[in-house]
């Protein structure tokens, strides 16, 4: 069941919610690659509106809110699909993160997800390794962002150990320097803060190694510019300038009074923050020299959703790596899934399913619907809800994870449409039908037999869904034959008037 392809985009967007600073670029598709043909970014600072509770403040999400809309007329004529737009390390903490993004979305115009920490490290890795050339050896790339800090270890465009540790040049700027004010003292103590931060996957790191190390985003480039404007260091980032810089810093004693070539004004209030940051990832993992690189995660995210343009989905590596790490029954796996895409294929109109991204996930919801079983057998199907929801998934949105596991967790056994209505994944609203179409298939599959699929024919009208298969093959499967009888029931919880009814026999 191949999802059918979409009509081939000219120009693609990403948008990067960061916690200091938004970020959209907006690129022309060539071949098989991007040519960029607009960058806007605006310093937002979600970070310093995240309360004691936090929450976002009414301030911060006015702020926020107001940007979105700018970025929303530039690219208010792309199709649905073409824009992918995410938020980071201040919306994965705030508790009004769910209600900011319902109006963000609105302001914006195009979905707008949350990705892990882990999640934002590989995407930055993509768009660093895209932006560099190869040169064939392991690259360390480090990322400081308002609230958390991506390091990466890979090799061409692969990621092998990648981490997003809890630090900023926003939260550690809130932390060691409040109102900008810094002293030696206060410099010393981020400085470590930020070691012992690094300090428990430092060894992972040394052990793989890395031939030269790039640093990406605005504090790093900030910093690069600094240095080179002063002619503290040329070309690269070396620990010796850092040091020098931090120094200064500590000697002028305020941010509102540093006059540093190559500082804009809008990073002048984090730049503390940032260099004892970028100080303690050099100390603790031993880097000497870094240069920097103008690809980050918005660079990223274009090339992931390229990837996809050209089927090379990661989602669906990720997938197939689940199926393979937790013993899967690959067959069985497939002959549910297939079953499960005819039946797609006779109600997408009538239920509103052609969207092609649907027949992804009723896919992916199939190949996965038995993970659970390594665990155990009574009550896989919440064993396998918790470990798509859980576990490392490269290319995947946090509100996908809980959409596919909402899936999965539905496949078997009591369902109820309110494990969907709260989804902030794809089209929550058509997520039961995909359910029902999945428990479907699942029953006609029971037997887990090599033998012949069922001729199955599906209708959909309104919520009522017809299902007819031959009463020879019913008989033979009387088991079968009692499980859809019980789903009538249970679709009844959906919303769904399920019907079995049997195919007219031959003249």
């Amino acid at each position: 069941m191949a999802a059918p392809p979409r009509p081939r985009p000219s120009v693609l967007a990403a948008v990067d919610l960061g916690s200091n600073s938004f970020h959209m670029v907006v690129a022309r598709m060539m071949g098989n690659r991007i040519q960029l043909v607009d960058r806007i970014k605006e310093r937002v600072a979600l970070a310093e509106g995240l309360d004691a509770e936090k929450q976002l403040t009414p301030e911060a999400r006015e702020r926020a809110l107001a940007c979105l809309e700018r970025f929303g007329q530039r690219v208010a004529g792309l199709p649905v699909g073409t824009v992918r737009a995410v938020g980071t390390n201040t919306l994965r903490k705030a508790r009004n993160g769910a209600e900011f993004l319902r109006e963000a979305q609105s302001a914006l115009g195009h979905p707008i997800g949350i990705i892990s920490g882990r999640e934002e490290a590989r995407l930055v890795y993509l768009g660093v390794a895209h932006s560099l050339p190869d040169d064939a050896g392991n690259r360390l790339v480090v990322d400081i962002g308002g609230g958390s800090t991506e390091v990466i270890v890979g090799r061409g465009f692969s990621p092998k150990l990648l981490d997003s540790l809890y630090m900023g040049c926003v939260s550690f700027t809130q932390r060691f320097f409040p109102g900008g004010k810094v002293n030696a003292k206060s410099m010393e103590a981020a400085i470590t803060a930020a070691r012992l931060e690094v300090e428990p996957v430092a060894e992972g790191y040394r052990k793989v190694g890395w031939s030269n190390a790039v640093g990406s985003s605005g504090t790093i480039l900030a910093i690069a510019s600094i240095l080179e404007q002063e002619g503290w260091s040329e070309a690269e980032v070396s620990r010796k300038a850092l040091r020098r810089l931090a120094a200064y810093l500590a000697e002028v004693g305020d941010t509102a009074q540093l006059a540093l070539p190559g500082l804009k004004e809008e990073r002048r209030p984090v730049i503390a923050g940032g260099v004892a940051v970028l100080l303690g990832v050099f100390e603790e993992l031993g880097i000497k020299q870094m240069r920097a690189s103008a690809g980050a995660l918005r660079e990223g995210l274009l090339y992931d959703m390229l990837g996809r343009i050209e089927h090379e989905d990661v989602r669906e590596a990720t997938v197939l790596g689940w199926m393979e790490r937790y013993h899967v029954d690959e067959t069985q796996a497939r002959r549910v899934a297939d079953t499960a895409g005819r039946l797609l294929e006779q109600v997408a109109a009538s239920w509103g399913l052609e969207d092609p991204e649907l027949a992804n996930w009723l896919r992916w919801a199939a190949l996965l619907h038995e993970i659970g079983l390594s665990i155990a057998y009574s009550g896989h199907h919440r064993h396998g809800a918790y470990l798509v929801r859980n576990a490392d998934a490269p290319g995947f949105l946090q509100g996908e994870k809980d959409a596919l596991a909402a899936l999965v967790r539905s496949h078997r056994r009591k369902i109820q449409r309110s494990e969907f209505d709260e989804l902030r994944g794809p089209l929550p609203e058509l997520m039961p039908r995909l359910a029902a179409l999945l428990r479907l298939a699942v029953r006609l599959h029971r037997a887990h037999r090599r033998d012949a699929p069922p001729v199955v024919e599906a209708q959909a009208e309104g919520k009522t869904l017809t299902l007819r298969l031959e009463e020879a093959w019913l008989e033979s499967h009387p088991l079968t034959r009692a499980d859809l009888e019980a789903e009538c029931s249970a679709f009844a919880r959906l919303d769904i008037d399920l019907k079995v009814d049997t195919l007219p026999g031959p003249e």
